[in-house]
């Protein structure tokens, strides 16, 4: 019992001497795991971030991919090279020197390895690829903000948006939502929410149309349509229904000189024979794709996530057809509250098992985030490397949010004179 006691002690005035050599705060925080954050979203990395001479050393690779960065090892020289947006960087292990597109810089410390993963200087990202980083003690937590990015940019724009139309200009495409599938299947430019709207004064939805064109934004055609009813099941069941709606839509398509159509069919697959509103819902999209294309018009599907209560979207073969897809990843939980990213980034993952991701564009809610929330939705899409996102709607973009995305991703410049 006496010496079990003595090698307790012994164990603890070793610990104490330990800590004695460790500073307080790095003391305090040990039990704690760390943790990565990329644009506010936890990052899985191989190894744990370490401090080194009073820097954050942390895994080079598990970062630069994320961070779109494209990694090259070479076990002979045991030589890293990292290429982004023409930034040629080379780095050895064990070496301080790193050269920039030919010319040398040194680290603050050398990359090492440390269980076959290389760990290098958290700074090195913001001084080399312009990111925001911090490491926090006391939570032990990297947080790292991607750098801004091109990245392409739809917005949608309702009745209701038109107070917020000086921002067209600042968007690659708009998605004009004036028109819909009524309660009979059949498409209609009138309604409560979704109608050809009247004139303001001399300003006309047509002019509204040309001038977009004329600002470089691409102006497609939404139209609205959802299951509430069952009128999209009639639709789509109904050859007689299904061929006039197709006519119709390429036909206005070409009639206002839209560039593209979207195609917002919502509630499929919530109950019934999954299978048939799946295949119904395909065969839609490949008759009109046909339509379409044969015009020049291009096709957009908005749908429901695969980690939503609808399941009546075959996104393997609507990927085929269409030319993208909106994934609207939103509206889990609170409308008013931001999406939690978990969910998001879930939505997203599900989506390019079947999608190229050059074909996907996140779909993000104004109506339930906010200028802080924001950016980690826009994170996930560059994370993932998507095409885009697409923004649900002008007309509830605060002045914030709209500086937010402007700081996120390289939008066109906005014209304050369009049609004032």
């Amino acid at each position: 019992m006496k010496k079990k006691t003595r090698s307790f002690l012994l164990a603890l005035a070793c610990l104490g001497m330990l800590n004695g050599l460790m500073p307080a705060s790095e003391a305090g925080a040990a039990s704690s795991t760390p943790s990565i954050l990329l644009d506010g979203y936890p990052l899985a990395f191989p190894a744990e971030p370490r401090l080194v001479q009073g820097r954050t050393m942390v895994p080079f690779r598990a970062i630069a991919e994320a961070l779109g960065i494209q990694v090259q090892w070479d076990p002979a020289s045991r030589t890293i090279t990292a290429v982004k947006d023409g930034r040629h960087i080379q780095m050895q292990l064990g070496n301080p020197q790193v050269v920039v597109n030919g010319t040398s810089s040194q680290l603050p410390v050398a990359p090492f390895e440390q269980n076959g993963h290389t760990l290098i200087p958290l700074q090195f990202f913001s001084t080399q690829f312009g990111a925001q980083v911090n490491w926090d003690p006391a939570t032990r937590t990297v947080s790292i903000a991607s750098p801004r990015v091109k990245m392409h940019a739809t917005a949608f724009y309702a009745i209701s948006s038109y107070s917020q139309r000086q921002y067209i200009p600042a968007f690659d495409a708009v998605a004009f939502g004036w028109a819909r599938i009524d309660g009979n299947g059949q498409l209609t430019l009138q309604g409560k929410d979704f109608y050809w709207p009247k004139p303001a004064v001399d300003i006309t939805p047509e002019k509204i149309i040309e001038a977009t064109k004329e600002q470089g934004t691409a102006p497609s055609l939404m139209v609205f349509a959802t299951d509430g009813t069952g009128e999209l099941t009639r639709l789509l069941a109904d050859s007689g229904l299904r061929e006039r709606a197709i006519a119709e839509i390429a036909s206005l398509a070409r009639e206002k000189g839209f560039s593209g159509v979207s195609l917002d069919f919502e509630g499929l697959g919530l109950s019934g024979e999954i299978a048939t509103a799946r295949r119904q819902f395909t065969d839609f999209v490949q008759l009109l794709a046909k339509r379409l294309h044969e015009s020049g018009i291009s096709l957009s599907l908005v749908l429901h996530p695969l980690n939503s209560s609808y399941q009546g979207y075959d996104y393997a073969s609507l990927g085929k057809l269409a030319d993208e897809l909106v994934l609207m990843a939103y509206a889990y939980e609170d409308e008013k509250r931001p999406e939690p990213l978990g969910k998001v980034n879930e939505a997203i993952t599900m989506a390019l098992a079947h999608v190229p991701k050059d074909k996907l564009l996140l779909g993000i809610s104004a109506a339930s985030e906010n200028e802080q929330s924001i950016d980690g939705k826009i994170g996930l899409a560059k994370r993932h490397g998507l095409k885009g996102i697409a923004l649900w709607r002008l007309g509830l973009v605060t002045e914030a949010e709209k500086a937010r995305l402007a700081q996120s991703i390289e939008m066109k410049e906005a014209v304050p004179t369009f049609l004032p």
